[in-house]
């Protein structure tokens, strides 16, 4: 049947120009409120909302951090609700190093191209589609569905995610699921078998600054108490440094699958070769095999001529759910006694299992459009807004569906430079999305 003819044409053909209209919306979130802010984007998603009969909220947790909310009501309004959650801010892009612009939302080459394609103005453009044809036609959902379009997740939720929950909890009454980013992409296997990864845990976060107090002099004078030297050499240790592998429930579930579908039996302390295979997956899957700390930010000084008297850098670390304790213990005994380590943004680590009617409804709608689909649960490197809605008692998890083709570096779209998503990639996720819809 073609995309003209079945059910959700209209959304399929809607799709892209969403994206489109999305990317276009600079949301660059730099921290604090530097930057556009979110609420040109806020305004887009309500408007569309409104125009097929809901009643958005818009948010503002201060001026220009918006996010939006609705709530669909479903058949059996008495059920527990599902939320669907998406952001609309995205990390800066510098339009020297693409391609295309990364706000002009292009298509080339059977893409999407800006920033956001993948993370995640392409679920949040899927959603919206889906939500519009259903309403149009009257399509009501199993249950109620909260949708949550938020501020601010490049930067921990703050003024997105979290204030919501800690102010407006009450937007959520009767949730119990949620689904989100990062989870419901393909990885194809061979020509018999494509594997779907579910996100049902995903990492802790611990963003720190690190600083080393040291004796301040003039350049030329010999000075063995350097901030500059003694931060480096432990940034150095730290950055150089291979955590141990811990393998957690849904890695260990995963590796499980994996091994299947490979037919090779993986050892996790031996798996450059198997990661090696993985494509654009390995760097998201190689990561969940143990803690990890990445230097990112340095600082120090204001001559050249003049030792500073402190040296900072900042370290984006991630621990397994299960394993805070030993992470935090092991960066202490790494940068040893004379560096201070202070907290930026800190969240838990989150695991939940891979069973349940919802997930049943991932899989057999995956099914649907893909006949060589097998749902897998993964766990991501990085964080989501699942974080602050699990305060809510809220079961969740990474599914906004993609089918890719194999040769495309998804892990590498997210944050990279020439960020896109194929247009077919879309109107899949857009069919898939409405299956799961009838059944969730």
């Amino acid at each position: 049947m073609s995309a003209e003819s079945s059910p959700q044409g209209s959304a399929e053909s809607e799709v892209v120009e969403l994206c489109r209209d999305l990317i276009r919306i600079d949301t660059s979130n730099y921290g604090g409120n530097e930057g556009p802010g979110e609420r040109a984007a806020a305004e887009y998603v309500a408007e569309k909302l409104a125009e097929v009969g809901l009643e958005p909220q818009i948010i503002e947790s201060r001026p220009g951090r918006a996010s939006t909310i609705a709530r669909i009501e479903g058949e059996d309004t008495s059920r527990p609700a599902l939320l669907i959650h998406g952001h609309t801010d995205v990390v800066p892009a510098n339009a020297d190093d693409w391609t295309h612009h990364p706000f002009s939302g292009e298509i080339a080459d059977g893409c999407v191209w800006g920033r956001g394609a993948v993370d995640m103005k392409d679920m949040d453009a899927m959603t919206l589609a889906v939500v519009r044809e259903r309403l149009r036609s009257g399509r009501k959902p199993p249950r109620d569905v909260v949708l949550a379009f938020l501020a601010d997740e490049e930067a921990g939720g703050v003024y997105g995610a979290r204030h919501l929950v800690d102010n407006h909890a009450d937007l959520f009454e009767g949730v119990t699921e949620a689904i989100g980013e990062v989870g419901g992409f393909s990885f194809t296997v061979n020509e018999d078998l494509r594997l779907y990864l579910i996100e049902t845990a995903q990492k802790g976060m611990h963003w720190m600054r690190l600083t080393v107090d040291g004796t301040a002099g003039h350049g030329s004078m010999t000075n063995n108490d350097n901030a500059i030297t003694e931060l480096c050499e432990a940034v150095g240790r730290l950055g150089r440094h291979k955590f141990p592998v811990r393998v957690t429930k849904t890695v260990r579930s995963f590796l499980d699958e994996l091994s299947d579908a490979l037919g090779v039996e993986l050892d996790p302390e031996d798996m450059e070769e198997t990661l090696a295979r993985l494509g654009g997956i390995a760097k998201i899957i190689g990561a969940t095999l143990q803690n990890t700390a990445a230097p990112t930010q340095l600082g120090a000084g204001y001559k050249v001529n003049v030792i500073p008297g402190q040296a900072t850098a900042h370290v984006d670390g991630r621990f397994l759910p299960g394993h805070e304790d030993e992470f935090l213990a092991d960066l202490d005994r790494i940068l040893g006694p004379r560096v201070r380590r202070e907290d930026v943004h800190a969240d838990k680590a989150l695991e939940t299992s891979f069973d349940g009617a919802l997930v049943e409804a991932m899989q057999s709608s995956l099914k649907a459009e893909d006949p060589i689909a097998r749902a897998v649960p993964y766990m991501l490197s990085g964080g989501t807004d699942a974080k602050s809605f699990d305060d809510l008692g809220i079961r969740c998890f990474g599914f906004a569906p993609l089918k890719l083709p194999p040769e495309l570096d998804f892990a590498g779209m997210f944050h990279g430079v020439d960020e896109r998503v194929p247009v077919d990639g879309l109107q899949f996720g857009v069919r898939v999305l409405d299956r799961f819809l009838d059944q969730c």
